[in-house]
């Protein structure tokens, strides 16, 4: 069954549990992780909680749940809602406050967590999805996982009114491309993988920085960390997104023009496969 942690308390999703002066209810001043369950059990749990703490310290937002708490509050949820495979999002907030702009005296932060069923879409990781391009309208601290999502629901909602599957999101001043909606963005080009390097356009995802660390090295391919325009992307040979939820999967269309043969791309494919591979060794 899906199921949720609020505030020390293992709930029901249907149980009704909010606080009006939560700090990340009225203001967004807080930060969110989604993780990946496999067989019953959470991958790369530590690269999402290495990145839980950054966002907290840019935010300056106390530390106070460690990485053991929070892998058995995981384990816990797993264990109670019976869920093998979905996904858990868990957020922590600055608190709550009488509102008031600047940051409060005295705060205890507060974590929610719920878990999901759900499964990553093995169609469109063997087809590919279409997407299209939209300006990047967010804040210019997208390194922040940061509850404040409004650019990345519109980015969204763009794509779904046009019947697509995507959103690559551009820079207008600069006309680069810096990421996905929800996910970061790749192209192949000569057999070289291009990518946004990581500053404050693009979000460090974790399946990037597998990715960059482990399985782009061990299949030998080259790659480029530079940003480039949406003209280059589009004579890309192949594409792919990469998120918790996408894994690796292809984009083989942007803006109705066809990304190479408009098939995943060998590249992609391969470090799909890898990545499915690591998921098997790590989720046993």
């Amino acid at each position: 069954m899906d199921y949720g942690f609020f505030d020390g308390e293992f709930i029901s999703l249907d149980e009704p549990k909010v606080q009006l002066e939560d700090r990340g209810y009225q203001f967004g001043d807080g930060i969110y992780e989604v993780t990946r369950i496999y067989n019953g059990k959470p991958f790369a749990l530590t690269r999402h909680l290495e990145r839980c703490r950054r966002s907290l310290r840019e935010l300056r937002i106390p530390i106070t749940y460690m990485d053991e708490e929070l892998t058995a509050i995981h384990n816990d949820l797993i264990k109670k809602s019976g869920i093998r495979n979905g996904a858990i999002y868990f957020q922590i907030t600055r608190g709550c406050a009488p509102r008031s702009h600047a940051f409060p005296d005295q705060t205890v932060p507060l974590l929610s967590m719920t878990i999901r069923e759900s499964a990553p879409d093995a169609d469109q990781q063997e087809n590919g999805i279409h997407c299209i391009l939209a300006e990047d309208i967010r804040w210019l601290r997208c390194d922040i996982k940061s509850l404040n999502l409004l650019g990345n629901v519109l980015a969204k909602q763009a794509a779904h009114d046009k019947g697509v599957q995507g959103t690559i999101q551009y820079r207008k001043d600069q006309n680069l491309i810096t990421e996905g909606s929800s996910s970061n963005f790749f192209i192949v080009k000569d057999d070289i993988i291009w990518t946004h390097p990581t500053n404050e356009y693009i979000l460090k995802g974790v399946t990037r920085s597998i990715l960059m660390d482990e399985l782009i090295p061990k299949l030998g391919y080259t790659v480029v960390e530079k940003a480039f325009t949406p003209e280059f992307a589009l004579t890309a040979d192949e594409a792919f997104a990469t998120s918790t939820s996408l894994e690796v999967t292809p984009v083989v269309d942007i803006d109705g023009h066809t990304i190479g043969t408009g098939a995943p791309g060998s590249i992609s494919c391969a470090l799909l496969k890898a990545y499915h591979e690591l998921v098997a060794k790590e989720c046993k």
